[in-house]
């Protein structure tokens, strides 16, 4: 039998009947609710219970597992474990090298790239994380993500284990220890570690963890892709605005494009404006060519939004655009545009062709996202040391 779901007996069946079509519109999961419940579940008395059920072939799967013995392991047998599992399931990404704080160190070995469940970034969501891509053996925009991160943290009332120049330290060395030329820099500060309470109070110290993530130094695709609005909620602005690692909306925001076929989604705000995708933001060329962005007070500002706000004066200075701007940018004005794309640190540039049913401009990649990708690449190659850090191997 499929284990009920207790919705709280002081709802109304109109309130739970409410619940019920959200939660299956939201998250394709039937609820039964029922005004007259088993009398007890679980030897407990219940009332006004909605009860999932699974699919037959779900609760077939559930009958059909056999039970076996687990096995108490030793730490030597259960570290050998780690990392025969790694070596069965290696993907597309290789990880180079960790520091995680609690040890105070790096490791190049993936099957200790592991963190404590007891972290409260694990069990409460209470974490923030940035990145920085690794080109040709520089750190892209190290400060610039650094600073956001130390931002976020505040936001999400971390204190840091370090001051702000250590932790740049630390991940420089993470980066050398891994011996990466091209790849990905991610790291994470939790609030700590040390029980699976609500409060962060009773943690030991707040923890600090960093990995490189091996890529190749192919050229990114710029091939047009199509998106779909979300119906998946927006994470009020207060969450939105902090890179904290409750990033749930934003993978059921992914998972529902992919689901219908679409790279990927795009989030309005609360008003209806369009405000971004999971993890990328939007941008329009209008057909008075003029770069437009909408207003990111809400969303995360991202900084290869940022960093394309600069470069892009090179193409007003050439004629290619009239200018520049940010403001609030309906769907109606979204989907009119001669151009639609996405910029972020994954995609950098990509280029829209269709959102939802509507066609962005001729259904071409368009002119002006090929020009502003071509810019980012040669600022990740040969720009500025305010935006690129050299790692010294």
């Amino acid at each position: 039998m499929a284990a009920p779901l207790c919705i709280p007996p002081q709802h109304s069946l109109q309130n739970q009947n409410k619940y019920a079509k959200s939660f299956t519109k939201h998250y394709n999961f039937q609820f039964l609710v029922t005004r007259n419940p088993p009398s007890t579940l679980f030897g407990l008395q219940s009332s006004n219970l909605g009860v999932p059920r699974l699919s037959n072939q779900a609760q077939s799967l559930i009958n059909s597992t056999p039970i076996s013995e687990v096995p108490l392991l030793s730490r030597e047998e259960a570290i050998e474990r780690l990392r025969l599992s790694k070596e069965r399931h290696k993907g597309k990404q290789q990880f180079l090298a960790m520091y995680c704080s609690i040890f105070g160190g790096i490791t190049t070995d993936p099957a200790a790239m592991v963190i404590p469940m007891d972290d409260h970034m694990v069990h409460r969501g209470h974490g923030i994380f940035d990145t920085a891509a690794i080109v040709d053996g520089h750190l892209y925009e190290l400060d610039q993500h650094l600073d956001r991160c130390v931002r976020s943290a505040t936001m999400a009332k971390i204190r840091l284990p370090f001051d702000s120049e250590t932790m740049r330290n630390i991940l420089i060395q993470t980066v050398i220890a891994s011996k990466c030329k091209n790849g990905s820099l991610r790291y994470w500060l939790s609030a700590g570690y040390g029980n699976f309470l609500l409060s962060p109070s009773g943690c030991a110290e707040p923890t600090f963890y960093a990995i490189v993530i091996q890529t190749s130094a192919s050229q990114p695709d710029h091939k047009g892709v199509k998106v779909i609005t979300s119906s998946i909620p927006i994470k009020p602005p207060v969450f939105a605005t902090m890179k904290s690692v409750n990033y749930l909306p934003n993978a059921l925001c992914q998972m529902e494009a992919e689901e219908n076929g679409c790279f990927t989604s795009v989030w309005l705000d609360t008003e209806g404006f369009v405000a971004e995708g999971p993890n990328m933001n939007v941008a329009f060329v209008t057909y008075d060519k003029e770069l437009l962005m909408p207003r990111f007070d809400k969303v995360l500002g991202g900084c290869t939004l940022k960093r394309m706000r600069t470069l892009a004066q090179e193409l007003v200075k050439k004629g290619d655009i009239r200018g520049v701007s940010t403001r609030d940018v309906t769907v109606e004005e979204g989907k009119r545009a001669e151009e639609m794309m996405l910029f972020g640190s994954g995609v950098l540039v990509r280029p829209v062709v269709q959102w939802d049913d509507k066609i962005i401009g001729n259904g071409n990649e368009g002119p002006i996202a090929r020009a502003l990708l071509d810019l980012l690449l040669e600022d990740m190659i040969s720009g500025p040391s305010t935006v690129r850090t050299a790692v010294p191997y």
